[in-house]
């Protein structure tokens, strides 16, 4: 069974028409009608019903479709490996959560410019980065860093280049009460935000205001949604909230509600233990600087 084959007859039963059928594969229709007939005779197999239109599979067929759509990915992925073991191996790349969603485009943009080799993003929370570095099951990580609350490793551990800085900022839905009482979504304490928020967020907000901590998730994203639902006062960097903050959907609270500053760092393994990527490394450093938080 070719890859090619697989993909003509699951267009035809996802696009519910010859027609369009043609237009997912790039194909004119006669074109695709005649393939279809190439691979029902190689096959030896009838495989569509056209005594009525739309054209679609036969009754006996159809529960084939799993095992066809994954045979598919299998063969996708084998042919994607057999070409980078051939020169074209790709490049790990692990990221913390935000950063995926943030600045993980204008990165990967840089890496691959130019370049016939794919990059693969792992989103993690920033201990299970390192820890992709140290097992080499990642090239690169991309994190953040607050240095005196959360320190990233012991100095030596990796070899950094600094990225720029991004500002942790607490956003709410336009009219959500937050007078005497604060209804905030928190962080675990065991992920990096959440350290953030209980050593260095949390203790500066003023004895005049009380702390509801009224949902937890260790994912930004969701965060962002809860805020923008009126769930409560989310602390999100502020790259994220930047869209909804200038059409007006999130505002900013007062400034006796603290934000933070944060660094972003590449880094990976020393050479000497095993960190490569030097031509990755470098062009990273000459082309990409992520936007700095507006002024306080």
């Amino acid at each position: 069974m070719r890859l090619e084959w697989l993909d003509d007859i699951l267009a035809v039963a996802d696009a519910g028409s010859l027609a369009r059928a043609a237009e997912l594969r790039h194909v004119s229709q006669p074109a695709l009608t005649r393939r279809l007939r190439a691979i029902e005779a190689a096959l030896g197999v009838p495989l569509f019903e056209r005594r009525h239109k739309p054209l679609t599979l036969l009754p006996e067929i159809a529960p084939h479709l799993p095992a066809m759509r994954s045979l598919a990915a299998q063969l996708r992925q084998l042919r994607d490996g057999l070409a980078q073991s051939g020169g074209a191996r790709g490049l790990t790349l692990a990221c913390q959560h935000a950063i995926t969603t943030t600045h993980s485009p204008a990165i990967v943009a840089a890496l691959t410019r130019g370049q016939a080799r794919p990059v693969r993003v792992r989103s993690e929370n920033r201990e299970d980065c390192l820890l992709r570095l140290l097992a080499a099951e990642a090239d690169l990580a991309v994190v953040y860093d607050v240095p005196h609350i959360a320190p990233l490793a012991p100095g030596g551990a990796f070899e950094r280049l600094s990225l720029g800085s991004e500002r942790l900022i607490p956003v709410a839905a336009p009219g959500l009460p937050t007078g005497g009482e604060l209804p905030y979504i928190g962080y675990p304490g065991d992920v990096f935000l959440g350290q953030v928020m209980d050593r260095a967020l949390l203790p500066r907000i003023g004895p005049d205001r009380r702390l509801r901590r009224c949902a937890e998730t260790a994912l930004t994203l969701a965060a962002h949604e809860y805020a923008r639902r009126g769930i409560g006062v989310a602390w999100l960097p502020e790259s994220m909230a930047r869209e909804d903050l200038s059409s007006g959907r999130l505002v900013r609270l007062a400034r006796d509600v603290p934000a933070l500053d944060m660094e972003i760092w590449m880094i990976r393994l020393p050479r000497a233990v095993g960190g490569g990527c030097d031509e990755d490394w470098q062009r990273l450093a000459d082309t990409l600087s992520l936007a700095p938080p507006t002024p306080l």
